[in-house]
């Protein structure tokens, strides 16, 4: 079931016995438990029907055991195990799951990886309770997410911004929710849209000097502008490194390619073929009459070349402003 699909039913009073909570990415895992914890139960019937264990610490039987336990003066009972992928025994909870109580929810918090689907354990607890399979979001579904999550809470954004903020903390969902809280608590009274101003501002991302637009001087064939860039670039290494810069071009460039490559070339179509907002499609048309595919081709080659040799391979002393100056000049000059 989708993180959304739970969030509506918890919110609707709708409980499962149990929560097999599972995968790679942490936020979904915790946003689930956090509002069973908060929302379950009222503070005063917490002392009683609250139980917290640790994957480390308890076993099977002691899960097992708090979990068949009936609630005092309360609907339900909440029994969360944190760090349950540490649950050395946690097949054993089968016979729990094969016939779990309904007056209690239990939180199996799985991290970093998932139950075995293939074992009676997974399969009873997608039978009598609910599973969430939380993959980590890909780069290119981070700015989508950041707009959803503004949408529920009454904001916007603008699509050059929510891929700026992408560009410069990728896919931590966690350290992301917590610069679009600051965000929205420093817009003026009564305005709801977040643009790149308010993030140059409060983030300490230049709107001027960043990848995005780096990749429109190239574009452009502006050299002033993309030296600039590769200037400031220089000078501010520990917010700008290279690889991050060469990672970015090189998502970038590729999409180009395909988008060369692609029969329908459509703003609707081809923004599902690159996986990227419709906005950016005018952009990414421009770049392909600039450079078409033999010379995008050529510019993805010299990315994964200056990538190795930002790595030390083939490279005896140039540092990260001069590779990227060399590079730069190179695909202007292409």
């Amino acid at each position: 079931m989708s993180f959304e699909k739970i969030m509506t039913d918890l919110k609707q009073k709708k409980f499962a016995p149990i929560y097999l909570l599972m995968g790679e990415e942490p936020y979904f895992i915790d946003k689930i438990s956090e509002y069973l914890v908060a929302n379950l139960l009222k503070e005063e019937e917490k002392a009683f029907n609250q139980t917290i264990l640790y994957g480390k610490e308890a076993d099977a039987g002691a899960i097992t055991d708090a979990a068949r336990r009936f609630p005092m003066m309360s609907q339900y009972q909440l029994v969360l195990v944190r760090e349950a992928q540490n649950i050395k025994d946690i097949e054993n909870l089968v016979y729990y799951a094969s016939n779990p109580l309904k007056s209690t929810v239990l939180v199996l918090s799985h991290k970093y990886k998932n139950l075995d689907k293939r074992k009676k354990l997974y399969k009873e607890i997608e039978k009598h309770g609910l599973v969430l399979e939380s993959k980590k979001l890909y780069d290119n579904k981070i700015p989508d997410w950041i707009a959803q999550h503004l949408k529920t809470r009454g904001f916007e954004i603008q699509p050059t911004a929510a891929v700026l903020l992408t560009e410069y903390l990728g896919n931590d969902l966690l350290k992301m929710e917590k610069e679009l809280e600051k965000l929205t608590l420093t817009l003026p009274e009564g305005s709801r849209l977040i643009d790149t101003r308010h993030i140059e501002e409060n983030i300490g991302i230049s709107k001027e000097f960043n990848t995005i637009e780096l990749q429109r001087a190239l574009v452009e064939k502006d050299s002033l502008k993309s030296f600039r860039i590769v200037d400031y670039f220089g000078k501010n290494q520990k917010n700008n490194p290279l690889t991050v810069t060469l990672t970015s071009l090189y998502f970038f460039f590729n999409r180009v390619f395909l988008y060369a490559m692609l029969k329908d070339k459509s703003k609707e179509a081809a923004a599902a073929q690159l996986k990227i907002h419709p906005f950016f499609i005018g952009e990414y048309k421009k770049a392909a009459q600039v450079y078409p595919p033999r010379k995008t081709y050529q510019i993805i080659r010299w990315l994964r070349e200056y990538d190795l040799r930002s790595k030390g391979v083939n490279n005896a002393s140039a540092g990260p402003e001069e590779l990227l100056k060399e590079l730069v000049y190179k695909i202007i000059s292409i």
